[in-house]
């Protein structure tokens, strides 16, 4: 999950509380935990209950949950790499500046225009 929170636009890495975390604009979108976590910690609006309803999600302490920040295990039923990634780049969304979503939907709009040019080729 790091690797691919770190690809996000302006997304950089930083370890306050002896945790992984990811920032993007100075803001953290994502707490990957200390090394060899099970679980991340990210900010959910639309996916929110859903992420709530996975066994050993919980709303995150020290009053992050108030504000929508799930706690969610990396490993549990219902729970693949494609939905954490939904989970990340949805929690990017929130936090990041407007502008800087605009280059993330402007980068996935040209990525998804060249997939499906390629796949006419063939």
């Amino acid at each position: 999950m790091k690797r691919f929170a770190l690809s996000l636009p302006h997304a950089a890495e930083d370890h306050p509380w002896g945790e992984d975390v990811a920032k993007v604009r100075g803001k953290v979108f994502v707490f990957l935990g200390p090394a060899a976590s099970t679980r991340m910690t990210v900010k959910l609006e639309e996916s929110h209950a859903h992420a709530l309803s996975i066994e050993g999600a919980e709303r995150t302490g020290y009053g992050l949950g108030a504000s929508g920040w799930v706690t969610v295990p990396l490993r549990a039923d219902g729970v693949t790499v494609d939905v954490l990634r939904d989970w990340v780049e949805e929690s990017y969304r929130i936090v990041a500046p407007k502008r800087v979503v605009a280059e993330l939907d402007a980068a996935q709009a040209t990525s998804s225009s060249t997939s499906a040019a390629v796949g006419s080729e063939g």
